[in-house]
């Protein structure tokens, strides 16, 4: 699963993880996120994502 950087800070969303802080479980893919979910660090919408590969 591709983790996602978001453009404004630099949050990295790591589907592996998830986000425990917005009950997100570990192995949500970013796709599956509500179209609601933000950065948990600085608010952005997920709109202001891009897949990051390693």
């Amino acid at each position: 699963m591709a983790k996602y950087i978001c453009t404004v800070c630099g949050y990295e969303y790591d589907p592996e993880q998830g986000d425990p802080d917005s009950d997100i479980a570990s192995g949500t893919p970013f796709e599956d996120l509500p179209e609601n979910w933000s950065c948990p660090t600085c608010g952005a919408q997920k709109s202001d994502f891009e897949p990051h590969e390693e």
